[in-house]
């Protein structure tokens, strides 16, 4: 992601935090299955050698770029772990040591909801997914929105099972896997739907509202991470770092991508295996489904706790589309703007002394693009798009991504207490 030249405005602070790395130095470049640091778990030593069988287990490794960093979206790839055994010794010892009796305390949330009671309230609506397909395994989690078994996850989790795969999902708690299909995906977006076969009375998690969420706000993530057994998702913590984040992901295999837009940026531990599992705020509520990890960059270095999550409010008007079933194009047909974009909230208006109350704030405009063609610029906040009251940022995606490119938008922004009116021409999605 790249900030335009910078022209004279009243927008003088950075709304984004600052780059980890010069984005002029790998941006647009992708490592083709190199120099990306899977998490390993330190079991024991693993052979050189490929096991017999191997090539019949393709690894896929899925590269995200976003300014500066390269992403892997976290499906969870089995492979070959040998565990270590424990040895335990029956020599007695002189040696006394001290132990209390005083049980560990809960982590408590800023809501005063403390982790193990928010974790024991979602785990029952969290699945583990896995999928199999001519002798190779994936997995991934998943999230129960309906009492009949509906099942959403992100398509990346589910795609080897296109052309007669089997996909199993083991809800928490148990070790019985259960089969499932595939009712609908939109591969563009990276979202498919679910449904466990023959599950009535199911608990199933409560969708937050995520155009509210702040940076700073407090957030835990489940998932099945790694895939180290399913029926026991592994949960972490951590605040959202930033909103707005563009993301382009591919494949280090083949040449295929899709950009994804709007995400929710964590510094919460997820790793191979999240993918499709819950971000939630301090009440439990799910904000967003977690897609892709920072790996390394194209020179080598490690990005460290960063995470990207698709909203949920994108996730909800995606369902319509995913229960009518099929699955949409792989490429989306829609046009392409250009800008980085976050909802405005009270106190980004208060922090940056905005004019609008409502709308979608630009954090970035991409050089060359149709936007910069057009002259938006960063800072600016989007009030209304074709006769269109803007009042958060996936209204915009949604604008932009329902119309064709060559499409023409009239934009109307405030620049400082400024209003002005852009016609932006949408451009295709970059390959």
């Amino acid at each position: 992601m790249s900030e335009d030249h910078q022209e004279p405005n009243e927008f003088q602070t950075p709304l984004t935090p600052p780059q980890i790395e010069d984005a002029t130095s790998v941006l647009g470049r992708e490592t083709q299955g190199t120099g990306v640091t899977w998490p390993v778990v330190p079991l024991a030593a693993q052979p050189k050698d490929s096991p017999s069988g191997a090539e019949n287990s393709p690894r896929r490794r899925r590269l995200v770029i976003v300014g500066a960093v390269v992403l892997v979206l976290l499906v969870g790839l089995l492979g070959g772990v040998v565990g270590g055994s424990l040895v335990s010794s029956n020599n007695s010892s002189s040696l006394t040591i001290s132990q209390s009796t005083t049980s560990p305390g809960a982590a408590i949330l800023p809501s005063g909801l403390a982790i193990p009671r928010l974790v024991k309230q979602t785990l029952p609506s969290v699945v583990s997914i896995d999928v199999k397909n001519n002798g190779s395994e994936e997995q991934g989690t998943g999230m129960i929105i309906s009492s009949n078994g509906m099942v959403i996850t992100n398509n990346h989790v589910i795609a080897a099972a296109s052309g007669g795969g089997t996909i199993t999902i083991t809800q928490s708690g148990s070790t019985k896997s259960e089969p499932a299909k595939l009712v609908g995906a939109v591969p563009a977006d990276d979202v498919a739907l679910l449904q466990i076969q023959g599950a009535s009375n199911l608990p199933f998690v409560t969708f937050g509202n995520s155009n509210k969420v702040q940076v700073g706000d407090a957030v835990v993530a489940i998932g099945n991470a790694l895939g180290l057994a399913a029926g026991t998702p592994t949960v972490t913590q951590g605040i959202i770092s930033a909103l707005g984040r563009t993301v382009t992901a591919g494949d280090g295999i083949n040449s295929a991508t899709e950009t994804l837009t709007n995400m929710i940026q964590t510094d919460a531990a997820i790793n191979p295996g999240n993918s499709g599992g819950p971000l939630l705020d301090s009440s439990g509520s799910v904000i967003g489904m977690n897609t892709a990890v920072a790996g390394s960059s194209g020179t080598g270095s490690n990005a460290q706790n960063i995470g990207f999550a698709i909203p949920s409010s994108t996730i909800e008007q995606l369902l319509p589309q995913l229960e009518k079933g099929g699955t949409a194009p792989t490429q989306s047909a829609g046009g392409y703007m250009g800008i980085q974009i976050t909802t405005l909230t009270p106190d980004l208006q208060a922090q940056y002394k905005l004019t609008p109350t409502t709308g979608a704030v630009i954090l970035s405009v991409v050089p060359g693009s149709p936007a910069s063609t057009a002259g938006l610029r960063q800072g600016e906040v989007i009030v209304k798009i074709n006769s269109k009251k803007i009042v958060t940022a996936s209204q915009v995606t949604q604008i932009t991504q329902s119309s064709p490119p060559g499409t023409v938008l009239n934009v109307v922004v405030y620049q400082g207490s400024t209003q002005k009116t852009l016609s932006v021409t949408l451009g295709s999605p970059p390959s």
